[in-house]
């Protein structure tokens, strides 16, 4: 197996001290947003053979298996991070595997430049995606209810609410959320960074649950996006809690440290919170406006002790060893690739005692025990 050295991501949203803190280190005072492990062409992990990606690459059915190589192609399916949010994400979604295939083909064919600005589909992939909590985690998953939506907004008393609040309370309630969310994006700049001001001032005054709006207005002036998060739940993930955010599905990361994984893609459609290019067309292609409660995951406990997030897709899976003193060694060994990352304590994998922070990649079939006191993080693919 193989000793991982990572690259940490400085994206402006990060949070300065939450990885630093993880790793036992001293906070540099800049932030540190993603610590990237896994195989990806833009930071991928090293390893004493080279980067992995050129290592998978080199010889793809020893490192991954024949199996996931059948199943998957010659790369490693799944992208594993530590996430540090210090200040929210943009608000996004992400394309099923034919919308992003039909995207992809279709930039390809314009020959709209990868590194453009106005580019949505960097490659042609899905991007689901897991975010465990090993602090207390705040965001925004899928869509609330358009009824509770509108008492959301009518609570807060702004005029120029009142017409988003009429909408949500038509029906269908996909046909209400679709109508409010394209009326949020389209309006004229300056009337919605009005409202925006207004709402925030009022959520100010009222405090509880506009307490994350106000927040958003704060990082985010006159961004459509704080009314449009107004239309999703929130959520505080507790650590070892979990969410799983399938296509279609808008969310937003406020503040806190996880542990995501997510299939090998960089597909993003952005719908506000950010400078960034927001392609609202695109957007409402993508966007699955179907109104749900956040099912939030806690693991399931198998007889080895591997505690298992149960989630509807085969590029990746994510459990937890949380190991006690004494306790006896666990045999980990399967026939698909692994990253194994430690949270807590100081557990070995096979010889390499891993500190917080530190991660190993075990080629598929390569043998290998779990000993020692401590939590792992095991990432692979779905059997």
């Amino acid at each position: 197996m193989d000793r991982l050295t990572n690259t940490v991501r400085p994206h402006a949203w990060g949070s300065a001290t939450l990885i630093p803190g993880l790793l036992g280190l001293a906070p540099t005072g800049e932030p540190q947003a993603e610590l990237w492990m896994g195989a990806h062409p833009g930071a991928p992990s090293g390893t004493d053979r080279g980067p992995l990606n050129e290592v998978i690459a080199a010889d793809p059915v020893r490192e991954l298996g024949a199996a996931t190589t059948a199943r998957f192609g010659p790369r490693l399916p799944f992208l594993f991070k530590l996430l540090a949010a210090g200040s929210p994400l943009s608000l996004q979604v992400h394309p099923d595997p034919a919308q992003a295939q039909e995207g992809f083909a279709a930039e390809e064919r314009a020959g709209v430049p990868m590194d453009a600005p106005h580019r949505n589909y960097k490659d042609d992939n899905h991007k689901p995606e897991l975010i465990c909590a090993l602090t207390p985690f705040d965001g925004f998953c899928g869509f609330r209810s358009p009824d509770e939506a509108a008492d959301l907004m009518a609570g807060l008393e702004v005029d120029t609410l009142k017409p988003y609040v009429d909408l949500l309370h038509a029906h269908p309630e996909d046909a209400a959320l679709r109508e409010v969310l394209t009326a949020v994006l389209s309006a004229e700049r300056e009337e919605i960074a009005r409202t925006v001001h207004d709402a925030a001032a009022a959520g100010a005054r009222i405090g509880g649950p506009y307490a994350p709006f106000v927040t958003l207005a704060h990082h985010f002036p006159g961004d459509p996006g704080v009314i449009a998060a107004m239309l999703l739940n929130h959520v505080v993930l507790q650590p070892g809690e979990a969410m799983y955010l399938g296509a279609g599905v808008p969310h937003a990361y406020l503040s806190g440290l996880g542990v995501e994984i997510m299939a090998n893609s960089d597909n993003v459609l952005r719908c506000g919170l950010t400078p960034k290019h927001v392609d609202v067309p695109e957007l409402l292609r993508v966007v699955r406006f179907e109104p749900r409660d956040v099912a939030v995951l806690r693991p399931e406990a198998s007889p080895s002790g591997e505690e298992v997030y149960d989630i509807p897709t085969d590029e990746f899976r994510l459990s937890r060893f949380v190991r006690a003193q004494g306790a006896a060694p666990t045999d980990i060994t399967t026939h698909t690739p692994q990253i194994l990352l430690a949270t807590a304590g100081r557990p070995k994998a096979g010889e390499l005692s891993l500190a917080p922070g530190e991660s190993v990649f075990v080629p598929a079939g390569e043998k290998v025990e779990l000993s020692d006191t401590g939590t792992v993080f095991r990432a692979t693919v779905a059997a």
